[in-house]
């Protein structure tokens, strides 16, 4: 009987440069998304296409994968250059990559896999069955979707679904924010998000009264599904996303090593699932991604609409609580808890306007801290928060972690040769043979069981490569001692040939083929949250079925007032004063304020989202060269 074939399950990491997916693989990634020379989404997270070349055939020598973030929308003038790089990066070993601009789809593509940036806004099945149908093999959903509706989209399409896991959480729909855009001429579709929404703010209901003031009121805490990811993997998610092309090595390490772990628990309970590359890492530290830039954890809508999402406070990494100041010395400050403290640690705490403010300890003597300066304002009672861990800091800067891939090894005799084969966990298998001749000096053991044991031991040694014996096999006439040094050389070329070999084999599926005749796209017409921005774009759309289709917003031609923010985040829900929860109540508008800028809050109570509503301010110009690509495309 046949078994039923595993299903693969994708851990996806950042990378900021070659350095981090390295070191994400290391911790155990199965992919890493990254940025090239251009067009993709996180300005100032660009690589050349040689760090990208770099990036790949480490990740293959794994079966890992890299993703090129290529997910800007592009204006006419860009199309050429964009195709270009697409050719180069499929050059150097890309696998998948990540676009939002439909324009793409309608240049000459090299045969890679299209992946659906999270800028393309997938909340329904409709979506998603176009996407499969136009020729993406992956669709990253967005982030506020339930288990639910995860079902449902996974229940009308085989395409793969990727999902985020951790990070931080944009409080507008992917591709639907233009407030930045509209403010300072650095659109978000086009990686240069100024990011309005973790700036303090004052809500004021219509009749003028406030509601509450200076609060980071659009700031969102950071998502973390580490609790659902068997319920996320049984909705149908396949790869399980880590936010961070910007964020530091320590965080990589950190959260990769943590989902790398409970993944791991996953699979070995659950036989039909299988990790998606080769090897396994082992680190040298315990993942903790409490200790790991936050600004409090949630996992948002996963369960449904919940309190307590929003990181209102402050959008600065807190920390974890470590208890209470109890004294206040001269340069010291005496703390209850049970926590060990380092020389180095950072600590902070809330003032009494609500701000963060933090102190470097010095020293460190049990409970007693001697910080770099004490605050005026930190008084007795104040509790203070651990936002650096230099212990652990310092154990994520050096080598915490290596990957090995699992072979076995086989050394037999022939009449004229001995052929020592290796064969990996994917199957995999090479085979280098070594004379029988008077060069090597074969000779009957004087001690056979002593011989046939450093002969094992010998051949198990893969030291600093990729490799890690996992059983020896010796098929001998007779117990041969075999010097050393013929043994290490001939192990040393069979592994450096496995390698090869693992390289030249490394699956690089093409692109799906679009369905004929074209799929009809779900809506006949396309506003500006269409992000349609150029010829290219628009002759998909029409070819698919859109009729009617807007510029989009960074086009310039949306004069007035229109949502430059649609969220599932609610301000009315988060003050309990949604019409839906008391009855009395109407969805009436509300603003923001922050200095002189003001923003409208209008509610659509029956979709359950709020729209953030302004207009661009005069003089606002797209700025165009921050896509653009430099020397460095090659």
């Amino acid at each position: 009987m046949t078994a039923s074939p595993r299903h693969p399950l994708e851990l996806l990491a950042p990378a900021k440069n070659a350095e981090f997916g390295i070191e994400a693989i290391k911790h155990g990634a199965d992919a890493v998304y990254i940025g090239g020379p251009a067009f993709g989404a996180r300005y100032g997270a660009g690589n050349s296409v040689a760090e990208i070349r770099q990036l790949c055939d480490y990740a293959h020598r794994f079966r890992a994968k890299v993703f090129v973030a290529l997910n800007t929308i592009l204006s006419d003038d860009e199309l050429e250059d964009s195709r270009r790089l697409a050719w180069e990066l499929y050059d150097a070993g890309a696998d998948a990559l990540i676009i939002q601009d439909m324009g793409l789809l309608e240049l000459d593509l090299p045969p890679i896999q299209l992946h659906a940036s999270t800028q393309t806004d997938i909340r329904h099945p409709e979506k998603a069955r176009f996407l499969g149908a136009v020729g993406f093999s992956q669709i990253v959903l967005a982030r506020e979707m339930s288990i639910d509706e995860i079902k449902a989209v996974a229940r009308s399409t085989d395409i793969a679904l990727e999902y985020f896991v951790h990070g931080a959480l944009c409080v507008a729909f992917s591709g639907q924010c233009y407030i930045s855009h509209a403010h300072t001429g650095r659109s978000a579709n086009r990686g240069e998000c100024s990011q309005a929404c973790r700036l303090p703010y004052t809500l004021v209901d219509d009749k003028g009264k406030t509601i509450t003031e200076n609060q980071h009121l659009l700031s969102m805490k950071d998502n973390n599904q580490s609790d659902n990811l068997l319920a996320l993997i049984e909705a149908g998610v396949s790869s399980f996303k880590i936010e961070g092309r910007l964020k530091d090595l320590s965080y990589v390490k950190n959260i990769t090593a943590h989902y790398r772990t409970l993944l791991d628990e996953i699979i070995a309970a659950h036989p039909q699932y299988e990790r998606a590359s080769s090897g396994r890492s082992t680190f040298s530290f315990t993942p903790q991604p409490e200790k790991t830039f936050n600004r409090g954890y949630t996992d948002y809508f996963a369960g449904g609409r919940q309190d307590d999402i929003g990181a209102f406070d402050s959008p600065a990494f807190v920390g974890e609580p470590i208890g209470e100041v109890v004294d206040i010395g001269d340069g010291w400050i005496a703390v209850n808890t049970g926590e060990t403290f380092h020389n180095g640690d950072g600590v902070c705490f809330h003032d009494a306007h609500g701000e963060v403010q933090g102190m470097r300890i010095n020293r460190a003597e049990g409970r007693t801290l001697y910080p770099a300066t004490i605050p005026a304002d930190l008084s007795v009672g104040t509790t203070l928060f651990r936002n650096r861990d230099q212990a652990f800091e310092r154990a994520l800067e050096k080598d915490s972690a290596e990957r090995r891939v699992a072979v076995a090894v086989r050394f037999a005799e022939h009449p004229k040769h001995f052929a020592l084969t290796l064969s990996d966990e994917d199957g995999v298998t090479v085979t280098v043979d070594l004379a029988k001749d008077g060069k090597i000096g074969v000779d009957r053991a004087d001690n056979p069981d002593g011989a046939l044991a450093r002969l094992r031991e010998n051949l198990a040694k893969f030291g600093n490569t990729m490799f890690i014996a996992q059983a020896v096999e010796l098929q001998l006439d007779d117990a041969w001692f075999l010097p050393v040094g013929a043994i290490n050389a001939l192990r040393r070329d069979a592994a450096e040939r496995l390698l090869g070999a693992r390289l030249a084999s490394h699956p690089r599926p093409p692109r799906s083929c679009p369905e004929e005749p074209p799929a009809i796209y779900p809506q006949q017409e396309l506003s500006y949250l269409g992000n349609v921005f150029n010829a290219k774009a628009r002759a998909f759309y029409e070819k698919h079925g859109v009729t009617l289709i807007e510029d989009a917003y960074e086009a310039g031609q949306e004069k007035g007032m229109v949502s430059l923010m649609i969220t599932k985040h609610c301000l009315r829900y988060s003050f309990n004063l949604c019409p839906k929860e008391v009855k009395h109540l109407k969805p009436d508008p509300m603003t923001l304020i922050n200095g002189n800028e003001k923003l409208v809050l209008k509610f659509d109570c029956k979709a359950c989202e709020m729209h953030v509503v302004g207009k661009m301010k005069k003089g606002v110009v797209l700025n165009l060269g921050a896509v653009r690509p430099t020397a460095a495309c090659g």
